[in-house]
């Protein structure tokens, strides 16, 4: 709150080659420490006493320290978001890991994290891009590379795989066609028409990206956000912004008629809500792709099933079922099973899709509309 084989080589390589996101391209993967001396099994390298160093463990060793660990939890992971019902299951069906998942925001997850400190009682959370570099600046995640480490790209990732993207998405409408008469394929048609739109918390990645995306609209960018405020500003007016946050079940009931989520979640929704009829679509003037990032509690109870299931999300299957949910594969060398690819976005959805490439610049950016957000549209929507 959260294709063929051609788009998905096409896009990677833009993403690739326009990214310049700061990142250890290091070779090894599980098999391989991180740098300087290895410590025993169980014990950190030149960190804190007591902590384990899960990139100089075996993947045999994970294995089997994961199946004795015998289950995960995870934060801001449910199973309807980017199909990670699927992977959870895997995980189960071929390791015996038991899994537990509270949902919450990017935010949320980092503040449970630093709040717990070293009575950590979660292992493992997804977060969007721009907070991976403050996963790692406040100390608060250990770091897992996986055995598919020299296949994600150097954007992708960060030093010892202490955050690592293995997935992007675009800026997506789910609308509810039974309930709105005409479904809008661009931000202009929300501005011009009278939807009610649904955004979710202004505290989680979904909701600044679609702010974000809305900027890209109407002619802002990045550093120029005043396009989507003016927009956003209108609707709130209008009284035309949805306050209730974008879960399924809002969607189910009917609720949330329209929202902007993340095309990983528009596509689990709209084949999962029975309900109504729902459409996904990519609007066709301002879109971002961007990624989330999984990231290891540093104090993860269960430090062990948490790499295993990174290393699960990394591997063959887990990057097709992300793929399913209408996710981008981060992985340059996976296959995603042509059937996958027929139920999913198409190229062409994807055309004018402005990628996220600078974490920083990026992170700013949210930053800025958490704050404008607060202080410029909450004020008109609580009158």
């Amino acid at each position: 709150m959260k294709r063929s084989k051609k788009v998905l080589a096409v896009l990677m390589a833009v993403l690739t080659a326009a990214a310049a996101v700061s990142a250890c391209s290091s070779s090894g993967g599980s098999q391989s420490g991180s740098g300087g001396g290895e410590a025993p099994a169980g014990q950190a390298s030149g960190g804190d006493e007591g902590l384990v160093d899960l990139n100089a463990a075996s993947l045999d060793e994970i294995i089997e320290k994961a199946k004795a660990e015998g289950r995960v939890e995870s934060v801001g992971m449910p199973d309807s978001w980017a199909n990670w019902g699927l992977s959870w299951q895997g995980l189960k069906d071929e390791y015996g890991i038991d899994h537990a998942d509270a949902d919450m925001s990017s935010a949320e997850e980092l503040q449970m994290f630093k709040t717990e400190g070293k009575n950590g009682t979660k292992d493992i959370g997804d977060v969007g891009f721009a907070f991976g570099g403050q996963a790692v600046s406040e100390d608060l995640v250990q770091g897992y590379k996986t055995s598919y480490w020299d296949s994600v790209p150097d954007w992708a990732k960060s030093e010892d795989g202490k955050w690592m993207v293995a997935y992007t998405g675009c800026t997506t409408f789910l609308t509810n066609t039974e309930l709105v008469s005409n479904v809008p394929g661009s931000w202009e048609d929300v501005k011009n028409g009278d939807y009610s739109v649904a955004l979710g918390d202004i505290n989680g990645g979904t909701a600044q990206a679609a702010v974000i995306a809305s900027a890209y609209a109407f002619g802002g960018d990045l550093n120029n956000l005043d396009p989507a405020f003016a927009f956003w500003t209108e609707l709130a007016e209008a009284g035309r912004i949805n306050t209730l946050d974008i879960l399924q079940q809002n969607f189910e009931t009917g609720e949330v008629p329209m929202g902007v989520i993340w095309s990983y979640t528009a596509i689990p929704y709209k084949n999962e809500i029975s309900q109504y009829a729902m459409e996904a679509t990519i609007p066709s003037d301002g879109t971002i792709m961007s990624g989330y990032a999984s990231v290891i509690n540093k104090y993860a109870p269960h430090p062990y099933a948490a790499a295993l299931a990174r290393e699960y999300i990394f591997s063959d299957k887990g990057q097709a079922n992300l793929a399913a949910a209408g996710a981008i594969p981060t992985r340059t060398d996976v296959e995603i099973p042509a059937e996958i690819q027929e139920a999913t976005f198409k190229q062409a959805d994807y055309a004018n899709a402005v990628p996220m490439e600078d974490a920083d610049a990026y992170s700013k950016a949210c930053e800025t509309v958490v704050t404008r957000w607060q202080e410029e549209i909450i004020p008109l929507l609580v009158q």
